[in-house]
């Protein structure tokens, strides 16, 4: 059975797909099977898994509206070693045509239970708006991941994406919790990063994963290869440091 995480955080800019694309690739290095779910229309996730999304001949687009399952809409990227349910601008409309459908915010997790023996995990890429499509992953979401750099706007970011998901787990989804706060592009040099690391710490515990994603520039060059930062220099210090955080995923999903 799959483990379905979304990656999500309501402050753009914090890394969500970097992080998305990155440990899906560590995860399928580490024997995972992998499916990445692109809800962003802009389709970074699906350009930075290998897939051009201007060829999609059917996206997460369809499976939303139930003309596609995920087994005919998902493209499997040889390069990277992971399934992809990929999209492009068409996603956008999406919002505006779920409104009057029955089941709206549930129309992904109906789609994903067709194929859940298929993955161990199925990583979602949230837009950094809480849209009718980001309530739709947050549905049918075992948990959160909440990649975010440490820096005090970030800290009042996370407060509001706290209680978006209180609202979810009250009302449409009693599986969802935090995961965990992936702490990304840090610099220990810096010594406000130092302090709001150590708040997090403080404040969340055992929720703040031990791995930390260090600033690199290797994992910011990938995406413009078409490539997650693992595949494209497997040697570097941010991929390293995804293989380990992948590794951190299977146990802690492990003990759940």
């Amino acid at each position: 059975m799959a483990k379905i995480f979304c990656v999500a955080n309501q402050k753009g800019g914090v890394g969500k797909t970097t992080t998305t694309v990155n440990l899906a690739a560590g995860l399928a290095k580490v024997g995972q099977r992998v499916l990445v779910v692109d809800l962003d229309p802009q389709g970074n996730a699906t350009m930075g898994s290998g897939i051009d999304k201007r060829a999609l001949e059917l996206s997460v687009y369809d499976v939303l509206l139930e003309s596609a399952s995920v087994k005919e809409a998902k493209q499997t990227s040889e390069k990277v070693g992971y399934d992809v349910l990929g999209a492009n601008r068409e996603l956008a409309g999406a919002e505006v045509e779920l409104v009057d459908l029955e089941r709206r915010e549930r129309r992904l997790k109906g789609a994903l239970a067709a194929a859940n023996d298929d993955y161990d995990f199925v990583l979602i890429d949230c837009p950094p708006s809480l849209s009718m499509l980001t309530l739709n992953g947050l549905c049918c979401a075992h948990g959160v991941v909440v990649p975010m750099q440490c820096e005090y706007f970030a800290l009042e970011g996370l407060s509001d994406l706290v209680n978006t998901i209180k609202q979810v787990h009250a009302n449409l989804n009693a599986d969802l919790q935090i995961i965990g706060l992936l702490r990304v592009m840090f610099d220990p040099r810096i010594t406000l990063q130092n302090q709001v690391s150590d708040q997090l710490k403080q404040h969340f515990g055992d929720k703040v994963f031990d791995t930390v994603i260090p600033r690199n520039v290797r994992l910011a060059e990938a995406p413009s290869y078409g490539l997650p930062g693992v595949v494209f220099d497997p040697a570097s210090k941010g991929a390293q440091a995804f293989i380990e955080f992948a590794r951190e995923m299977v146990r802690r999903v492990g003990s759940m």
